[in-house]
């Protein structure tokens, strides 16, 4: 039984939450994940650790209310317990010898980027941060970010806050103005990390992403991470879930995503209908 410390919600619908768990907390490095069970009967579900203190044993997990586990979970308070936790899963992501790095992330993907910009910046790397939400109520972790970053660029989809517009706006700006990077790293919606590849190619940078969030069940059983790599076939929870964002077929990807996305929407509704029923 793994306890919670903390909890509190970053919007409506994201809540952050600090665990109890020395082991995991002991081991785990900038993007892998765990998986967790919240009861005896539910479903186990991947989410990133998206902080750590070794010292006290806690991670921290940030996750969306997106379905019935996540419902499930976010109805748990402080010093109440959630039943299993497994892990570090996944390949952490290779940060070594990185000077100057932009991340760009998106949504909640955000949350998997934190872990990653605070181990670059507490190592003396120069970090750029771009952020995108919709609007001004979905943003999160903005001043975490801001203290982790050389330079922060926050933008939403209407303007409430921040710049206006997408994150390949300033993503270009900043390539256009002649900085250079090691490395960008973006995790976010497909579609978003899709552009995001595309600009960063035609400036031959180096590009990683993370598929951590088409993840379903974090063993590869289900197959709804199977990822196109340069023309191979790669499972994000085993393979990754970093990979170079010029080799993935998003199209593909994209595609395949939204088929398990009407799957698990009707499956969550048959769920719900079977609870109102009983």
């Amino acid at each position: 039984m793994f306890e919670i410390l903390e909890k509190r919600y970053l919007n409506e619908n994201v809540i952050l939450m600090k665990i109890l768990a020395t082991n995991v907390a002991k081991n785990v490095m900038p993007g892998q994940f765990i998986i967790l069970r919240v009861n005896e009967n539910g479903e186990r579900i991947p989410l990133t650790v998206a902080d750590y203190n070794r010292e006290k044993g806690t991670i921290t997990i940030i996750f969306q209310i997106a379905g019935a586990t996540t419902k499930l979970l976010s109805k748990l308070e402080e010093n109440e317990k959630i039943k299993d936790i497994a892990g570090p899963l996944g390949k952490p992501s290779k940060l070594e010898g990185l000077k100057k790095v932009l991340i760009v992330g998106g949504g909640v993907g955000c949350a998997i980027c934190y872990p990653i910009a605070k181990h670059l910046f507490k190592n003396n790397a120069t970090v750029h941060i771009i952020t995108g939400f919709k609007n001004k109520d979905l943003v999160i972790l903005d001043e975490e970010f801001k203290a982790i970053s050389n330079k922060f660029i926050l933008t939403t989809d209407d303007g409430s806050k921040g710049e206006k517009g997408l994150v390949t706006k300033p993503l270009e700006n900043l390539l256009n103005s002649n900085e250079k990077y090691d490395e960008i790293i973006t995790i976010g919606p497909l579609i978003m990390m899709k552009f995001v590849c595309e600009i960063t190619k035609k400036y031959n940078v180096k590009t990683t992403v993370s598929m951590n969030p088409i993840m379903i069940d974090g063993t590869g059983m289900c197959g709804g991470c199977r990822v196109n790599v340069g023309g191979k076939i790669r499972f994000a929870c085993v393979d990754g879930p970093d990979f170079n964002g010029h080799l993935i077929d998003f199209d593909e990807t994209i595609k395949r995503n939204k088929i398990y996305e009407n799957f698990e929407k009707k499956a969550y509704e048959k769920t719900c209908n079977l609870y109102k029923g009983s």
